[in-house]
């Protein structure tokens, strides 16, 4: 089995930021990638950012480039998503998601992809003030 958990969120000013992490435990053998996803109150889920194990790789959705940024320490088996320049729309639950084995086909078509990936954590909400 595998445990995500998710911590670092909180309530913010506008323009101000919070750092998210995701501590895996449980199954031993390395992630492929790791994802953050998010919902809002009567919205669907959204992909936010995505990383390989390596880290050579990482996608980040429009509304978030330039001001988010995924990192990982895989030491420490933790993805981290650093969040500046935040908005009230970016106010939702934050989830962060596993990926174990290979997934065919392009990073880049699939990295977003909340169905692709094999576990989730419970969730941090982050909360945006204006």
């Amino acid at each position: 089995q595998v445990q995500l958990a998710e911590s670092g969120g909180g309530l913010v000013q506008a323009g101000g930021s919070l750092k998210l992490s995701c501590a895996r435990s449980g199954r031993s053998f390395r992630s492929y990638a790791m994802g953050w996803f998010r919902q809002a109150p009567g919205k669907e889920r959204e992909f936010v950012a995505a990383i390989t194990w390596t880290g050579d790789r990482t996608k980040s959705a429009d509304s978030v480039k330039g001001r988010f940024t995924i990192s990982r320490d895989n030491a420490k088996n933790t993805v981290y998503l650093q969040m500046n320049s935040l908005k009230p729309e970016d106010t939702a639950v934050y989830y962060c998601a596993v990926r174990f084995a290979v997934v065919p086909g392009r990073w880049e078509e699939w990295a977003g992809d909340g169905d692709k990936y094999d576990y989730w954590g419970q969730g941090t909400q982050v909360t945006v003030s204006s």
